[in-house]
């Protein structure tokens, strides 16, 4: 084991701060419920309150492919996944509206895709594997290739923000298969049992979902569940791992770091656990019908911001949850407070008890 990365813990004095400064606003007291204490940890992540309103968005879509699909988990092929990084790099994909519709530009990084991948325009191509192998079976991935993927996530970061500097990252996967690696992986780092976790995916029946579980349990009978990196070994998906490392470097950055749904958080509680600092660097974006994510949710200590019974992937969840990252630091940057608007003491204390 070879990666390392120092994240620095977040302020908690500037989130005292800012919920000092929130509650003196020109508003009844808590009126503005999830959204004040979304300001509060943004004003944690900057050490003050935030310098920008979070304008200049990204997101980012890490993609790979699984040998666990030869168990026959998912509803459709493998060939998808290089399918779908064509639909995002031309646009036509349901993150692309999205992320139009946000003003959030979209990026791919292949970690791991089985197929070629050719370069283009707001692609990261640097394959570490070609496809994981089955982790019913054998170890998705060797020690090497779990270091490497971290490196190559966090230098992937690293090029990116180099490339187009951001106030905030939103994280996405695409990979035919990767239900069951993350199943795997929260399995494993939570202690919860597999048909706790493990859902339907693409929308798999019944006899697909036995076959589903069963993989999972196979492949974290293997796992040293206090090891993260046995972990990572044994289940892991390359955009997974890849993933935690471009997290773990994102946080570094000082950058928030919005997770979409069941495979991000994956992810997440796996870059957690090489780093617990990270864990204040992160904002839930929404709950995703997938079973295990409100179980990921709740070991990685986060609530999410809203739930529209969303279960595609691809950063949509966290593509939809920007504009609420600008809302909360437009408040806490824009709003005056009592003293500021010249309102009387006494016309503020009705309004903060109304």
């Amino acid at each position: 084991m070879t990666f390392h990365i120092s994240i620095d813990p977040v302020s908690r004095t500037a989130a005292r701060d800012a919920r000092t400064r929130i509650d003196q606003l020109t508003k009844p007291l808590g009126s503005l419920g999830r959204i004040e204490e979304l300001a509060e940890r943004l004003a944690s992540i900057a050490g003050g309150i935030p310098s920008s309103n979070y304008e200049q968005r990204t997101v980012l879509i890490g993609a790979g492919d699984h040998g666990v699909t030869e168990e026959r988990v998912s509803a459709y092929p493998s060939e998808v996944t290089g399918q779908m990084i064509l639909g995002f790099l031309a646009e036509t994909a349901a993150i692309s509206a999205f992320g139009r519709a946000v003003r959030a530009e979209v990026y791919v990084a292949n970690f791991g895709v089985k197929g070629d991948v050719a370069d283009a325009p707001r692609l990261f191509n640097t394959p570490v594997v070609r496809g994981t192998r089955n982790f019913a079976r054998e170890a998705a991935l060797d020690a090497r290739e779990v270091d490497a993927l971290l490196e190559s996530g966090s230098s992937t970061f690293r090029a990116l923000y180099a490339e187009r500097p951001m106030d905030v990252i939103a994280i996405g996967e695409m990979g035919i298969g990767n239900t069951t690696s993350a199943a795997a992986v929260i399995c494993a780092l939570s202690g919860e049992a597999a048909e706790d976790v493990v859902g339907r995916g693409t929308g798999i029946d019944d006899e697909t979902l036995r076959r589903k579980i069963v993989a999972v349990e196979c492949g974290v009978k293997r796992c040293k569940s206090a090891d993260w990196h046995s972990v990572a070994e044994e289940v892991g998906g390359a955009e997974i791992v890849g993933l935690a490392g471009v997290m773990l470097a994102a946080a570094a950055a000082r950058i928030p770091i919005v997770l979409d749904g069941f495979i991000v958080a994956a992810s997440a509680l796996l870059a957690v656990r090489i780093a617990p600092a990270l864990g204040d660097y992160l904002i839930a974006s929404h709950r995703s019908r997938e079973l295990g994510h409100a179980v990921a949710l709740r070991h990685l200590g986060l609530v999410p911001l809203f739930d529209l019974d969303l279960r595609l992937g691809e950063g949509s969840g966290a593509a939809l949850a920007l504009p609420l990252i600008e809302a909360a630091a437009r408040m806490i940057r824009e709003m005056k407070t009592f003293a500021e608007a010249g309102v009387s003491t006494a016309d503020t204390d009705l309004a903060l008890h109304s």
